[in-house]
Protein backbone atom coordinates (compact mmCIF):
# COMPACT_ATOMS: atom_id res chain seq x y z
CA UNK A 1 0.00 0.00 0.00
CA UNK A 2 1.37 3.34 -0.75
CA UNK A 3 1.25 6.30 1.49
CA UNK A 4 -1.74 7.91 -0.26
CA UNK A 5 -3.89 5.34 0.22
CA UNK A 6 -3.26 4.94 3.67
CA UNK A 7 -3.87 8.79 4.54
CA UNK A 8 -7.21 8.35 2.39
CA UNK A 9 -8.05 5.04 4.41
CA UNK A 10 -6.99 6.30 7.83
CA UNK A 11 -9.60 9.34 7.24
CA UNK A 12 -12.56 7.20 5.58
CA UNK A 13 -11.81 5.27 8.66
CA UNK A 14 -12.50 8.45 11.03
CA UNK A 15 -15.84 10.01 9.31
CA UNK A 16 -19.14 8.69 11.17
CA UNK A 17 -20.37 5.40 9.06
CA UNK A 18 -22.44 6.32 5.58
CA UNK A 19 -20.79 9.45 5.64
CA UNK A 20 -17.17 10.67 4.04
CA UNK A 21 -15.37 13.71 4.87
CA UNK A 22 -16.08 15.61 1.79
CA UNK A 23 -19.43 15.68 2.60
CA UNK A 24 -18.93 16.71 5.97
CA UNK A 25 -17.19 19.73 5.30
CA UNK A 26 -19.55 20.68 2.80
CA UNK A 27 -22.37 20.53 5.10
CA UNK A 28 -20.41 22.36 7.80
CA UNK A 29 -19.70 25.44 4.92
CA UNK A 30 -23.27 25.98 3.96
CA UNK A 31 -24.59 25.90 7.37
CA UNK A 32 -22.31 28.76 7.90
CA UNK A 33 -23.28 30.67 5.32
CA UNK A 34 -26.94 30.21 6.12
CA UNK A 35 -26.29 31.80 9.45
CA UNK A 36 -24.05 34.39 8.50
CA UNK A 37 -27.12 35.15 6.28
CA UNK A 38 -30.05 34.85 8.54
CA UNK A 39 -27.50 37.45 11.24
CA UNK A 40 -26.96 40.01 8.18
CA UNK A 41 -31.11 40.04 7.60
CA UNK A 42 -31.68 40.68 11.46
CA UNK A 43 -29.18 43.17 11.78
CA UNK A 44 -30.80 45.19 8.77
CA UNK A 45 -34.17 45.01 10.45
CA UNK A 46 -32.34 46.42 13.82
CA UNK A 47 -30.37 49.15 12.06
CA UNK A 48 -33.99 49.91 10.30
CA UNK A 49 -36.19 50.18 13.11
CA UNK A 50 -33.37 52.06 14.49
CA UNK A 51 -32.71 54.78 11.85
CA UNK A 52 -35.82 54.34 10.10
CA UNK A 53 -36.76 55.61 6.77
CA UNK A 54 -36.70 59.35 7.64
CA UNK A 55 -39.83 60.17 6.64
CA UNK A 56 -42.66 59.90 8.73
CA UNK A 57 -45.95 60.62 7.17
CA UNK A 58 -48.16 61.71 9.87
CA UNK A 59 -47.01 65.03 11.03
CA UNK A 60 -46.31 65.75 14.71
CA UNK A 61 -49.76 66.83 16.65
CA UNK A 62 -49.83 68.45 19.74
CA UNK A 63 -51.84 65.84 22.38
CA UNK A 64 -53.62 69.04 23.69
CA UNK A 65 -55.31 72.07 22.07
CA UNK A 66 -52.46 74.64 22.01
CA UNK A 67 -52.95 78.58 21.21
CA UNK A 68 -50.11 80.80 19.60
CA UNK A 69 -48.80 83.25 22.31
CA UNK A 70 -45.89 85.83 21.41
CA UNK A 71 -43.43 86.05 24.02
CA UNK A 72 -41.18 89.62 23.60
CA UNK A 73 -38.49 90.73 25.44
CA UNK A 74 -36.96 94.43 24.72
CA UNK A 75 -33.93 96.32 26.44
CA UNK A 76 -30.37 96.16 26.88
CA UNK A 77 -28.33 94.00 28.94
CA UNK A 78 -28.00 90.34 28.82
CA UNK A 79 -31.23 87.77 30.35
CA UNK A 80 -31.77 84.16 31.48
CA UNK A 81 -35.69 83.87 30.59
CA UNK A 82 -37.68 81.09 31.21
CA UNK A 83 -41.33 80.51 29.22
CA UNK A 84 -44.36 77.85 29.19
CA UNK A 85 -44.44 76.57 25.90
CA UNK A 86 -46.14 72.62 24.97
CA UNK A 87 -45.64 71.69 28.06
CA UNK A 88 -48.74 69.95 29.25
CA UNK A 89 -47.39 69.52 32.23
CA UNK A 90 -46.48 73.27 32.79
CA UNK A 91 -43.13 73.11 32.98
CA UNK A 92 -41.18 76.07 31.41
CA UNK A 93 -38.43 76.49 29.19
CA UNK A 94 -35.35 77.82 30.49
CA UNK A 95 -33.02 79.62 27.75
CA UNK A 96 -29.73 81.33 29.12
CA UNK A 97 -27.68 84.55 28.34
CA UNK A 98 -30.06 85.50 25.62
CA UNK A 99 -28.91 89.14 23.84
CA UNK A 100 -31.94 91.40 23.69
CA UNK A 101 -33.99 92.05 21.81
CA UNK A 102 -35.67 88.31 21.77
CA UNK A 103 -39.11 87.41 20.63
CA UNK A 104 -40.82 83.57 19.99
CA UNK A 105 -44.18 82.68 19.33
CA UNK A 106 -44.85 79.34 20.45
CA UNK A 107 -47.61 76.82 21.50
CA UNK A 108 -49.17 76.82 24.90
CA UNK A 109 -51.46 74.08 25.72
CA UNK A 110 -55.68 75.72 26.53
CA UNK A 111 -55.67 75.63 30.37
CA UNK A 112 -52.43 76.90 30.90
CA UNK A 113 -51.45 80.56 32.09
CA UNK A 114 -48.42 81.70 29.39
CA UNK A 115 -45.53 82.82 31.84
CA UNK A 116 -42.59 84.66 31.11
CA UNK A 117 -39.72 85.53 33.78
CA UNK A 118 -36.68 86.97 33.05
CA UNK A 119 -33.38 88.19 35.08
CA UNK A 120 -30.58 90.49 34.12
CA UNK A 121 -27.48 88.96 34.43
CA UNK A 122 -24.49 90.55 36.92
CA UNK A 123 -23.70 93.47 34.73
CA UNK A 124 -27.92 95.06 35.27
CA UNK A 125 -29.26 96.81 32.70
CA UNK A 126 -32.61 97.28 31.58
CA UNK A 127 -35.04 94.90 29.96
CA UNK A 128 -39.26 94.82 29.42
CA UNK A 129 -41.04 91.44 28.64
CA UNK A 130 -43.73 91.01 27.13
CA UNK A 131 -46.93 89.03 26.01
CA UNK A 132 -49.24 88.31 23.50
CA UNK A 133 -52.34 85.82 23.04
CA UNK A 134 -53.65 84.95 19.42
CA UNK A 135 -51.98 88.64 18.79
CA UNK A 136 -53.60 90.36 21.28
CA UNK A 137 -51.42 92.12 24.03
CA UNK A 138 -52.11 90.71 27.87
CA UNK A 139 -49.35 92.24 29.93
CA UNK A 140 -45.89 93.48 29.86
CA UNK A 141 -43.33 93.88 32.97
CA UNK A 142 -39.94 95.96 33.78
CA UNK A 143 -36.58 94.80 35.21
CA UNK A 144 -33.61 96.78 35.99
CA UNK A 145 -30.60 96.91 37.75
CA UNK A 146 -28.23 93.76 38.65
CA UNK A 147 -29.95 90.33 38.81
CA UNK A 148 -33.43 92.55 38.18
CA UNK A 149 -36.23 90.62 37.81
CA UNK A 150 -39.63 90.58 35.91
CA UNK A 151 -42.36 88.36 35.16
CA UNK A 152 -45.57 88.48 33.15
CA UNK A 153 -48.44 86.32 33.21
CA UNK A 154 -51.84 85.67 31.74
CA UNK A 155 -54.86 83.79 32.45
CA UNK A 156 -55.08 80.01 31.78
CA UNK A 157 -55.57 79.90 28.12
CA UNK A 158 -59.27 79.13 26.96
CA UNK A 159 -60.47 77.93 23.55
CA UNK A 160 -61.31 80.67 21.47
CA UNK A 161 -65.46 81.62 21.07
CA UNK A 162 -66.80 79.98 17.87
CA UNK A 163 -68.30 82.54 15.45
Amino acid sequence: MSTTESTEETTEKDAPAGESTDKRRGGDRAGFIAAGAILVVCLGFVLYGVLGTGSDPRPEQPKAPTAAVTYRITGDGNVDVSYLARSEEGRATVEKDIELPWEKTVRVPLGQPPTISIVLDDKGGQARCALAVRGAHVQSATASGTYGRATCAGERLAPTPSS
